[in-house]
This record gives structure tokens, sequence and C-alpha cells, in this order.
């Protein structure tokens, strides 16, 4: 059997699990490999990993651990359970102000951003079509419109430019074959947070070239201040032209248990539901409610939001001492700072070359990106058992990046 000659072109065809290009993760795999042979004895700080490092809170582990012996709840979910929508639509009034949404057709559940993020294209895009993406950030939009025979335009986030795509620069013919504009913020990797005016220019542009917005609101009770939550459904105009995907995974640490929603036009949620319908059978009902014993409840976010706060404004101050030019996010939990240019008499050629020499001399592990400037991404989801091993950890890692000389210019 010729099973290579049967393996779809949008994988690589015959030339599927040949290629010997190493992405940019199983290189951070393969440098903490090296680093822990070359340093025994010397403890990893990984900066990298960006999921929550603590439980969920316990009001949603206890509804969980009823649920679960629910017979009631034994079933398929299919399109999600009623309670599980009309808490998503309160916690859409309650941290955002949007007040008109109806949980029976502006409101769908997911099995995590990821899957509704693949199966939207499944909704939009034929071959040739356009979508608009900015970089650096979360492929799997991309990928599915290339599966799909799709064109992706890239738009780069830029430091000059607060993170925020540059609207202007969008050639008006290229906007006008797009389909979907994919943006997302608060940001990963860039940790900006959107402002009113940015939506609403974001919405106006969508408007004058019919496009739909796909908002990935992974991140959107993690804000800071002069920063508010904020979502785009609730600018004026922003249900006609958008769809919001919502996350259960960093507002409330429920990573592991894949669960969010996604929001907006109803026309556009129908699509969604139906093709999700087609796709999968649902989240685990019991999962479903323990998520409504927490989803709105301010406090609870509060508590995680404070979390966050205080390690990445540590942080701040630790990186500061070392040289590298780290401020505030506006919202995520991730710090992305200028990567240096050298260490030393060693020169690095990209962002990647300087995260992989953190790794392997000095056990420092952050996420390098390249797509728009070379940049760092630390994370404030760092393993550590209480606030006196969070300074235990930032002054341990002062100490390492100011013996390896970092450099700037």
């Amino acid at each position: 059997m010729d099973l290579q000659s049967l393996f779809a072109d949008r994988i690589g065809g015959r030339t599927f699990g040949t290629s010997t290009e190493i992405y940019k993760f199983e290189k951070i795999k393969r440098a903490k490999a090296a680093g822990r042979q070359r340093h025994p004895d010397t403890e990893l700080f990984d900066f990298g990993v960006g999921e929550p490092d603590r439980m969920a809170p316990a009001p949603v582990r206890e509804r969980l651990k009823e649920a679960v012996d629910d017979p009631a709840n034994r079933g398929y979910a299919d399109n999600g359970i009623p309670e599980f929508r009309q808490a998503a639509a309160r916690y859409m009034r309650e941290f955002f102000g949007v007040s008109d949404l109806d949980p029976d057709t502006e409101i769908v559940h997911s099995i995590g951003s990821k899957p509704a993020l693949a199966m939207l294209p499944l909704c939009f895009v034929n071959p040739g079509d356009t979508v608009l993406a900015t970089v650096p950030g979360y492929p799997v939009l991309g990928t599915y419109t290339r599966y799909l025979g799709g064109e992706i335009v890239r738009l780069p986030l830029r430091k000059e430019n607060g993170f925020l795509p540059d609207l202007d620069a969008v050639d008006p013919a290229v906007a006008n074959k797009a389909k979907l504009f994919y943006v997302n913020y608060p940001n990963n990797p860039t940790g900006a947070a959107p402002t009113k005016d940015f939506f609403d220019r974001l919405i106006a542009f969508a408007d004058r070239h019919n496009i739909l917005i796909v908002q990935d609101a992974a991140y959107a009770t993690l804000v800071y201040p002069p920063h508010e939550p904020l979502s785009i459904l609730a600018r004026p105009g922003g249900k006609q032209v958008a769809l919001e995907l919502h996350s259960m995974s960093k507002s409330y640490n429920m990573t592991g248990w894949r669960l969010g929603f996604v929001a907006g036009s109803a026309p556009a949620v129908r699509a969604y539901a139906d093709v999700k319908d087609n796709t999968d059978s649902g989240q685990f009902k019991a999962i479903q409610h323990a998520a409504c014993a927490g989803i709105a409840d301010k406090a609870l976010a509060d508590d995680i939001h404070r979390h966050y706060r205080v390690r990445l404004e540590k942080m701040c101050a630790a990186l500061r001492q070392v040289g590298f030019d780290a401020a505030m996010p506006g919202g995520t939990f991730y710090l992305y700072a200028p990567a240096p240019v050298g260490a030393g008499a060693t020169p690095f050629a990209n962002a990647e070359e300087a995260a992989d020499f953190l790794i392997r001399e000095h056990m420092i592990s952050t996420v390098p990106w390249d797509d728009a400037g070379a940049f760092l991404r630390f994370s404030a989801t760092f393993e550590s058992s209480d606030d006196a091993d969070d300074n235990r950890i930032l002054a341990e890692t002062v100490a390492r990046l100011q013996s390896a000389a970092l450099r700037w210019t």
C-alpha cells in the first residue's frame, strides 16, 4: 500500500511527515533538554508556559463534583445546555455591559476557543477567499483557512502602533476581498489591551469592507489599569459585524476543562452552531454546570486577576533591573519585551537565538517571537509554591540574567 500517496495536499501530501524543519516549540523543548543535561543541578525557571498555574476556583470544582453524579448529565450536550448560555449572557452583562445578547440565538458554547477558531473558516471560507489576521498571534484560524484553499493576509503588530493593526495600511482592494478579520484582545503575546476607539475603528472598517470580525477574547477579564474589561459587542454596531470568543481557560483557571462560548451576530452564531453540530457532540454537561457556578462571579475572577497583576508587577521590576524594556501589559498574563541582540561577545540574529541562549546557558525559558520585530514573551504562570517562592525565583532570575551580560545595542 502506498499510504504516502493518500495524504491530503493541505497537510503536505506525499511530503507529509518527511520534513526536517523543527518548529519553535520543539526547539524550545530540545533546548530545555540540553540545558538540563548541561546544568543538572540548576532549577529551570520556565516563563514560557502559557497556561494558568493554579486550580479552578473551589465553587466551580465543588459544582462539578455534584454534577458528575447527576444522571441527567450523562448524555450528549450537543450545542449546549440552556443554563450555560444564560450564565454566559450574565457574564457578558456583568463584566462588559453587553445587556442585549439573546442566549438562545446569539450564544453557543464551544469545547474551548481552539475548536471554535478551527470551525469558523468552515462556515465562511471558500477556495480563493481572503482572511486578515494579526501577527504575531494564535495560528489556528489561519491554518484552517489554508486547509480550505483560502489566503491569509498577515497584519503586523508593531510597538510603535501600540501593538494594534494599522487599519489605514491595509490595501482597500485586499480588504474588499476579505471575509474574516481575526483579532485577539487582550493580545497574546504582546499584552496589548483594546480601547473603545480601536474597536470603533475596527467596526467601521468591517462595515465599510463587509468583513466579519472574529475577536478572540480569551483573556478578556485579565486587564490592568488604566484599562477596563471591554467587549467589541458593547460598542455601537459591534454585534452586527463581529463574533467574540470567550474562554473559561484563562479567566477561571479552567484550561484543561475545555469550555468557552461564541457570541454575537445571530446568523453567524447559527452558522457556527450548524458546523459544530456536525463536528462534535458538545462538552460534558457537568462541566457546563460547573462553569455556571463561577462564570458571572466577579469575586472569583478578581482573585485570579490579582494573582497575575502582582506577579507581573514583580516581573517588570526584575527584568528592568537587567536591562529589559519591560512594562506592565494592558492585559493577559504576559510580558512582551524587545529581545537582547547579544550576550557579551555573542551576537543574536533574532529572538529565537536569544531564547535558545537563555535556556541552554542560564536555564531560563521564554517564548521568542520574530514576526514583527524580535521579542521575548515572559509568562506570569511560572511554577511557584507561594509569594515568598515567587520572590526567590525572580531574585535568582535577576542574578542569572546579570551574569549573562545581555545587551540591546
